[in-house]
């Protein structure tokens, strides 16, 4: 137990507590709740391993990488909706550079949107419509060789 004997202690736990839970600290908060699954992405290079953490809720993919400082080069971040939409995503409150590939109802890359700028307020769209978005590492689609037509192979893309 933490005993605190100002008020301005207390108030610092308290926000330290709040903070660690909505940014994913060990222990709590979103981040521990996503589910965590593997995914190839198959290239030119040959195919590539990530594991990737689940958004397929609106709470889920409203709060996607926000606030994290981090995200290990093999991890990634799949969006996923029920059905096909025209989906348009944001840096608002993400501090990561990253890759978006917008992904169709086959499993395919439609698009890729390259080193986003970080907590830009501009809308990266897909253009069309599109089952899934996924997020990557800046320069991981371009160090694999990602292009459109790249198969995605996950559960949330049906069986060849």
């Amino acid at each position: 137990m933490i005993i605190c004997r100002r008020p301005i202690e207390a108030f610092l736990l308290v926000l330290t507590v709040v903070v660690a839970a909505l940014t994913g600290a060990p222990g709590g908060g979103l981040a521990a709740e996503l589910k965590v699954e593997a995914m190839v992405i198959e290239t030119a290079s040959g195919p590539h391993s990530f594991q990737t953490e689940i958004a397929d809720t609106d709470p889920t993919r409203a709060r996607g990488l926000m606030f994290r400082r981090h995200m290990a080069g093999d991890h990634a971040m799949l969006f996923v909706w029920g059905a096909p939409i025209e989906a348009a995503m944001w840096m608002k409150n993400t501090y990561i550079p990253l890759d978006m590939l917008f992904i169709n109802a086959e499993g395919r890359v439609v698009k890729i949107v390259a080193s986003t700028t970080p907590e830009s307020l501009d809308t990266i769209d897909s253009g069309q419509s599109v089952r899934a978005v996924i997020e990557l590492n800046a320069g991981v689609a371009g160090k694999l060789h990602l292009r459109a037509g790249s198969l995605v192979i996950h559960p949330a893309f049906p069986a060849r």
